[in-house]
């Protein structure tokens, strides 16, 4: 009876554990399964900007990684918060992500009566891809050749200068709103749907100057259509070397980065979301990758998801405290 009584207890363990595995892991199988079709990658501006050229850099890896094509889907609107907000509300089963930026996913909420989504609450992140500043350019003919030639212009007279921007609230937007605070003039504010149009304003001549994404505005420069005046950030950038940041022309203390990151919409599963990560880590690691990144001006950085919530959460803060002072809010 001794031998019995011992084996019961172990015995009754057994068919407990058997039972657990069984009925639990559905979801878990599920993850372990993950992905069995496409995943929509959505970049929440229009074609031909930083983080459109990420969106599908990230798809060929992403795919080649998982074994399943990722479609990327433009759908901008509102400074990238309409396709976020789409995210925010798609079924969190990691077939929906977006490609989120320093303007959908921290400056936005502070700028927008409803932007639909909390930045923070609504989202699983997943990687933050890098930073990059922005590049203050105008036209290759334009009469301005330099930081000091617009900082004079500007205060001759009010508005008198026309800075262009993707949007209400990017980071375009607030870099020429932290300048003409600094210069103190102001700059006649002119958005557009994204940052392939205003490129090709003030290519055209349409605006004086614009603050652009280095990414998105390099080809431009490379192609002598633009001319470059000063980076935002406080070094000079790779790619532009010879380009001085305004910190070091005047504006001690200027300095406007702007970031890129790829989310999902809350409650994702954590095994889906480490999937991702691995797959866009190492995306991010082939020399190939590395090299187009940082020509348009990139720093790669590859921080996972706790690193990229807490950095995100002091993006929100900060950029809810520039808003505030410079008075920035979408009519």
């Amino acid at each position: 009876m001794k031998s019995v009584r011992r084996t019961l207890p172990a015995l009754a363990g057994s068919v407990l554990l058997a039972g657990s595995m069984l009925a639990a892991p559905a979801s878990a199988l599920a993850d372990d399964n993950w992905p069995q079709r496409p995943i929509s990658y959505v970049v929440p501006f229009s074609p031909g900007g930083a983080t459109d050229m990420i969106g599908r850099i990230y798809s060929q890896g992403i795919g080649n990684a998982l074994g399943h094509p990722i479609v990327v889907e433009n759908r901008p609107g509102t400074g990238g918060s309409l396709g976020s907000a789409t995210v925010a509300r798609a079924k969190p089963d990691g077939y929906t992500l977006v490609g989120g930026t320093i303007s959908s996913h921290s400056i936005n909420v502070s700028i927008y009566p409803d932007i639909g989504y909390d930045p923070i609450e609504s989202f699983s992140p997943i990687i933050l891809t890098g930073t990059l500043p922005n590049v203050l350019v105008v036209r290759a003919d334009s009469p301005f050749n330099s930081v000091e030639d617009l900082i004079a212009a500007a205060r001759k007279k009010e508005e008198s200068l026309s800075v262009g921007s993707s949007g209400v609230g990017s980071s375009q937007h607030l870099a020429a709103e932290l300048f003409g605070s600094m210069v103190k003039a102001k700059l006649l504010h002119v958005p557009y749907n994204g940052s392939a149009p205003s490129l090709q304003a003030v290519v055209s001549g349409e605006i004086d100057l614009l603050f652009d994404n280095l990414t998105s505005a390099m080809p431009l420069i490379q192609a002598g259509r633009l001319k470059p005046l000063a980076v935002t950030s406080l070094q000079a950038d790779p790619a532009l070397p010879d380009v001085k940041p305004l910190d070091q022309l005047g504006l001690p203390g200027y300095e406007v980065v702007s970031w890129q990151a790829t989310f999902a919409p809350a409650g994702t599963p954590k095994p889906i979301i480490d999937k991702l990560y691995e797959a866009m880590y190492d995306t991010l690691q082939k020399p190939d990758v590395q090299e187009r990144l940082k020509g348009v001006g990139l720093t790669v950085s590859g921080a996972g998801p706790d690193e990229l919530l807490a950095f995100q959460k002091a993006e929100v803060a900060k950029w809810a405290k520039v808003a505030r002072e410079a008075n920035v809010k979408a009519r």
